[in-house]
């Protein structure tokens, strides 16, 4: 007897989508617990063992650089054998990654630290790549919102992870190890439970049952090369331009923020005050993901993507002109930077995913966040050369650069059309 026919609309499809979409959003509770938790210990750590500031700086670039680079291996992973072993492989070596910090934290060994770290960053991937899986088996018409909600529920990893660094400290220190080893012993438990998580629970697997859903609609499905992912990008700008907006978005969004505590420190601003400007700015980035999705379900993927533009591009003009001591208007220009990052980042995921081929999606969303990554780490470390030979002000208007180049592509009329060739 043949197995049913399934079709995207039916109450099968429908409740594996909706069982998927909570379990990557558990999955992304746990991760950003673990990454946004020890993100200040890693660096702290590397600065004492090494003894000198620009090693913090350099664990955190140890981190970003995890991402970026196994973005792709883990696409390659999900092409071959779906996104339960790929998101699973990512949040493993993340565990991985915080038992070699907590060893390099005994035996106060850089090198080992930012082995560590490195790792640390994979669980990042995952947790970005998660967002895509939760498009898998949407429709069209609810693919941002199935995406957002998972975007959302980075919140609580967020926001909960650095409030737990006292209590992962003492935790450390109860087991007999430095106080900085506790918040990577906390991260190593969250992501073996992200890992179980997802292993025994993401089934069936999204991306490997969307192309039964395409084999089952009569559509020739073999297996995907990495390779013929990349190529797949020619001739659909639109695909481009979601992209370029995530890439933008976040850029803008990297270097305004990491110099706004600078700026606010240079004139002695509190650290508890700082602290509250990048809480609302986190605050900005998560706590209105599902309207943004509900937003780019309704009015387009586009019309969003220049919405974010216009929010970022106020965002700065706030920024720039705010005394280092106004925590209002930086709350407020903060809190747009993230929201505007949202913007890019739902809108511009959603058209990756429209216009790009169920069976390419996780080598073009994996190039996409590769992208998004090494933007990032470019971002930071412009923003220090530009405050460094100019001014906080000066920095802020410096993005008006890529929002320029983002606004002009969205006028385009190549990027403006709808595709034809989109699909389940």
């Amino acid at each position: 007897m043949s197995a049913p026919t399934l079709t995207p609309g039916s109450v099968e499809v429908r409740t594996v989508q909706k069982r998927s979409v909570a379990v990557l959003s558990a999955g992304s509770v746990v991760g950003g617990v673990a990454v946004a938790g020890s993100v200040a210990a890693g660096a702290l750590i590397a600065e004492s063992v090494a003894g000198s500031e620009a090693a913090a700086g350099l664990a955190q670039t140890m981190g970003v650089l995890g991402a970026a680079v196994l973005a792709l291996p883990l696409a390659r992973i999900a092409l071959g054998r779906g996104r339960r072993a790929a998101l699973a492989t990512g949040y493993g070596l993340g565990a991985l990654g915080s038992v070699i910090v907590v060893i390099a934290a005994v035996t106060r060994s850089l090198p080992l630290v930012l082995i560590g770290c490195f790792f640390v960053g994979v669980a990042s991937a995952s947790t970005y790549q998660a967002r895509y899986a939760a498009t898998d088996l949407a429709t069209e018409e609810h693919r941002a919102r199935s995406l957002s909600w998972v975007v959302w529920a980075g919140t609580i990893g967020a926001v909960l992870g650095p409030n737990l660094l006292n209590a992962s400290g003492n935790l450390g220190l109860a087991l007999g190890l430095p106080q900085l080893a506790g918040p990577y012993v906390v991260a190593a438990a969250c992501l073996a439970v992200g890992t179980l998580v997802i292993w025994l629970f993401l089934r069936p697997d999204p991306y490997r049952m969307s192309l039964k859903l395409r084999s089952d609609a009569g559509h020739d499905v073999r297996r995907p090369r990495l390779r013929e992912g990349l190529t797949h990008l020619r001739g659909r700008p639109r695909a481009i331009l979601g992209i370029v907006a995530i890439a933008i978005g976040h850029v803008v969004m990297v270097m305004i923020m990491v110099m706004t505590p600078v700026h606010m420190a240079h004139v002695d601003v509190t650290l508890q005050l700082i602290g509250l400007v990048i809480s609302v700015h986190v605050a900005g980035m998560y706590a209105l993901s599902p309207v943004v999705g509900w937003a780019v379900d309704r009015f387009g993927r586009v019309q969003v993507i220049v919405g974010g533009v216009v929010i970022l591009a106020i965002s700065a003009v706030i920024s720039g002109l705010a005394p280092g001591d106004n925590v209002p208007m930086l709350g407020v220009g903060l809190f747009l930077l993230g929201l505007g990052w949202s913007c890019t980042l739902i809108a511009g995921s959603t058209l990756v995913t429209d216009e790009v081929e169920p069976t390419e999606r996780p080598a073009v969303q994996g190039l996409s966040d590769l992208v998004m990554n090494g933007a990032g780490a470019i971002g930071g470390a412009a923003a220090g050369i530009i405050v460094l030979v100019s001014s906080y002000g000066w920095l802020c208007a410096a993005a008006f650069i890529p929002l320029g180049v983002l606004a002009v592509m969205t006028a385009l009329p190549a990027c403006r059309a709808h595709s034809n060739k989109r699909s389940m």
